[in-house]
């Protein structure tokens, strides 16, 4: 005999509205998190092999050992914002 459904079955949870990611929106151009990025972001890996990124970000690819940090026309996450914020303040 199969098994009944009970006659209550439990809402789906709402999301919280006060709350938004920032994957859910797409803002304009630019460099702050939620926002497409206007131009692709490299920077250059130190020449003694140790990884460690150095010099600042451009946005064309340096030349030797780099690392593309973000792509033209992809969403700026946290962890991007946070990768350009150090590279701009070991620069300044």
């Amino acid at each position: 005999m199969a098994a009944r459904k009970s006659s209550e079955t439990p809402e789906p949870e709402q999301p919280n509205p006060a709350v938004i990611s920032t994957r859910q929106y797409d803002a304009g151009e630019g460099w702050e998190v939620g926002q497409r990025a206007p131009q692709d972001a490299y920077r250059a890996l130190d020449a003694a092999g140790t990884g460690a990124p150095s010099g600042p970000v451009v946005h064309e690819h340096p030349g030797g050992y780099a690392r593309q940090i973000v792509t033209k026309g992809s969403v700026i996450t946290e962890g991007v914002k946070r990768e350009l914020d150090a590279a701009e303040g070991e620069q300044g």
